[in-house]
């Protein structure tokens, strides 16, 4: 008891939740990925915090957690145009190179070179410190078609 207790304190201060499960007479505690309010989600795992005309990209604490740690961002050139659910990068880890999607359309109009030499602040800040690419929206209405954060952690509990 006192090692569950102690688990869930640790998960609490990393930004995980957990979730305790019970089968065969035994107990399991499960560790899931942070999920922030007022983002909007891909199910691909990318995320997209609007403000204004321009949506803040990156991907999710779960992408991060699947990737384990990130060795190399490529990021795009400001100026490229960026379409929904069309690739715009790369992140590479020490397990997988994944491409990264765009959840909106619309023009880079910023990337964050932190990445070019700290592409780990990708795992250890990834709403954060770790966002990839700044996007001038040439399409609001897209917005609608992404995940709210409680659909979000509801379709990262399936994984």
């Amino acid at each position: 008891m006192a090692l569950r207790a102690f688990g869930s304190l640790a998960l609490g201060n990393l930004g995980l939740q957990a979730q305790v499960m019970q089968f065969a007479g035994a107990t399991a505690m499960r560790a899931y990925a942070t999920v922030e309010k007022g983002y909007k989600y891909a199910a691909s795992h990318e995320w997209a915090k609007v403000d204004g005309d321009v949506a803040t990209v990156g991907i999710s604490d779960h992408a991060q957690g699947e990737l384990g740690d990130v060795v190399y961002v490529e990021l795009p050139d400001v100026g490229k145009a960026v379409k929904k659910g069309e690739t715009f990068g790369v992140v590479e880890s020490v397990k997988a190179a994944s491409d990264v999607y765009s959840p909106i359309s619309g023009e880079v109009v910023e990337v964050n070179s932190l990445l070019v030499d700290k592409p780990g602040t990708v795992n250890s800040s990834p709403f954060k410190e770790g966002w990839i690419i700044k996007v001038k929206l040439s399409n609001k209405g897209e917005l609608s078609s992404l995940l709210d954060s409680d659909a979000y952690a509801k379709e990262c509990e399936k994984h």
